[in-house]
């Protein structure tokens, strides 16, 4: 148990910050401005800041569970695929994903899974 709870914690560390820079600095006003066209408030209280640090930890548990069947690369790319693009899917068809942010959320998740993925295989040696 606790040798699969600091790489988990420090992978869900790394997540949350990642997406915390990614969506509330970076591309803030992406998100504000498409929410704003659909007569919404982007969803900015503290609470939705605890589900995204649920997600974070969710995130970084599967990543874990992963790293311990498959390779980095493969790790990856799975873990991508299941965190991201599973996502935008999702909630591109509830439409409140503004699909301008792509272009620079696409590498920017890439890089944020990468990282958890690399977190986790160091940290389980």
């Amino acid at each position: 148990m606790k040798r699969s709870l600091l790489p988990i914690l420090a992978a869900a560390a790394w997540i949350g910050i990642s997406e915390f820079v990614r969506n509330q600095f970076l591309l803030r006003s992406y998100w504000t401005d498409h929410y704003s066209r659909m007569g919404l408030t982007f969803p900015a209280d503290p609470v939705n800041g605890a589900v995204w640090g649920i997600w974070s930890l969710l995130f970084a548990g599967v990543i874990f569970v992963l790293r311990s069947r498959f390779d980095l690369r493969e790790t990856f790319v799975l873990s991508w695929f299941i965190g991201f693009v599973m996502m935008w899917v999702v909630i591109g068809n509830l439409g409140v994903l503004p699909f301008g942010i792509l272009p620079y959320a696409l590498p920017l998740s890439m890089v944020e899974a990468f990282g958890a993925v690399w977190i986790v295989g160091k940290l389980k040696e």
